[in-house]
């Protein structure tokens, strides 16, 4: 069972105006701002482009190092992103915000509901409303959950880049919308923000959504959104799910049995590392 107490740090990303008509003022979550055990910034912001909001760390692309300055283990990983994703689709639900599973994280739901053994970070989307939604009343927020296998339980932050509101791709410093950390291990979920491909629908494409990282969709592909389970929690998925990752990762991904030095055990359903 997982028990959330939630907060909100001191700093923020202030909106002024209305919902759809809004100006952001930066307030950079620094690192002595939000850091917890650390006495040094291991983040690339120093040597980042300044236009660059999210830093990641300086020894792994998916680790925040405001937070984090070594990579886990094998199954340090494996047990810490379970409870990420877990305390994330948790919280999202308890909050009322739609969101779902995309990419590789959708790719081990395929296989047995469970996050890749080999993967290091979790793909979540939302839609554009959602995010306004997340930026308005829940940017900067800090949850606390109380975890079964984590006796002093943990604290996960809400982080949503402020260039969300900006959707052109050519903002390519700027691909991720928002993320939820884990502020004890650095470890954190992408997530990004589906809009309506204004380009695509005046050419005649009926329905065409697309992401700043340049993934494009048609709505029909996404919605309307199927319930299911992801590491024994409630999740959503796209509609058209086995045609997303046939199309992202090609058709032979959705049987292929030995990738990443791992094998799928069919007996067990869960993927094994090569001996």
């Amino acid at each position: 069972m997982l028990l959330r107490l939630s907060c909100w740090l001191s700093l923020a990303i202030l909106l002024v105006g209305s919902f759809n008509d809004r100006v952001l003022v930066k307030a950079d979550a620094d690192f002595l701002s939000v850091r917890t055990s650390l006495k040094k910034d291991h983040s690339g912001k120093g040597g980042d482009p300044k236009a660059k909001y999210f830093h990641e760390s300086v020894f792994h692309p998916h680790y925040d190092g405001r937070f984090a300055d070594h990579q886990l283990s094998y199954n340090e990983r494996r047990t810490h992103l379970t409870a990420l994703v877990q305390t994330y689709l948790a919280t999202m639900a308890d909050i009322g915000a739609e969101t779902w599973i995309m990419h590789g994280t959708l790719m081990g739901w395929w296989w047995n509901r469970k996050i890749l053994p080999w993967d290091s970070d979790i793909d979540v989307q939302v839609t554009l409303d959602t995010m306004h939604f997340l930026a308005t009343y829940y940017n900067l927020t800090m949850h606390h959950y109380h975890l079964p296998h984590i006796h002093e339980g943990r604290d996960y932050m809400l982080e949503v880049n402020p260039s969300y509101v900006n959707g052109d791709p050519k903002d390519k410093l700027n691909m991720i919308d928002a993320r939820w950390i884990d502020t004890e291990t650095g470890l954190f979920i992408d997530i990004t923000t589906i809009r309506v491909n204004e380009t695509a629908r005046a050419q005649g494409v009926e329905g065409a959504l697309m992401c700043k990282d340049r993934h494009h969709y048609l709505e029909k592909d996404i919605f309307p959104l199927r319930e299911s389970l992801f590491e024994d929690t409630p999740v959503k998925i796209p509609y058209d799910y086995a045609w997303l990752l046939e199309e992202e990762y090609h058709k032979e991904s959705l049987t292929r049995t030995h990738f990443e030095k791992h094998s799928f055990n069919e007996k067990t359903l869960e993927w094994e590392p090569t001996k």
